[in-house]
């Protein structure tokens, strides 16, 4: 396990009634009504929210990379992250598959890309081994 040397921004929110509640940040930026997953109740789910922060922060890992390469990302660069939550032997689980769009890129250098941001972005390293993610470059 990995321990930070340097903390460069610690996210913290305050949450109550787990999946039928509410969170909201110390900065009062993030303000958002929970609800379960697959319900017609008002509210976001914990699986949106990871499938947002997980896909604006690979959107950066690729951008580091391209930097690298001394390229810029396309300006309509897009991740569409799917976080499924589901049962195995009756314990919870998840998996996700990451849709990647790189207009206007070649395909191999698109590929390339993609796996070294997976290989950099926080998110990705977090989920390595422990659940199945699929990366799809489109």
């Amino acid at each position: 396990m990995t321990k930070i040397e340097k903390v460069l921004y610690t996210g913290k929110t305050h949450t109550t009634g787990g999946r039928d509640g509410f969170a909201r940040s110390d900065d009062a930026e993030l303000d958002v009504k929970l609800s379960p997953p697959g319900t017609a109740q008002p509210g976001t789910n914990p699986e949106q929210l990871f499938a947002a922060g997980w896909s604006a922060c690979f959107i950066g890992a690729m951008g580091l990379a391209a930097g690298k390469r001394k390229l810029r990302l396309p300006a309509d660069t897009a991740v569409d992250a799917e976080v499924d939550l589901g049962t195995t032997d009756g314990a919870y689980f998840l998996q996700a598959r990451l849709n990647v769009s790189l207009p206007g890129l070649d395909a191999e250098l698109a590929r390339a890309l993609v796996e070294e941001a997976h290989e950099t972005c926080p998110y990705s390293k977090a989920t390595r081994g422990n659940i199945h993610v699929e990366l799809n470059v489109a």
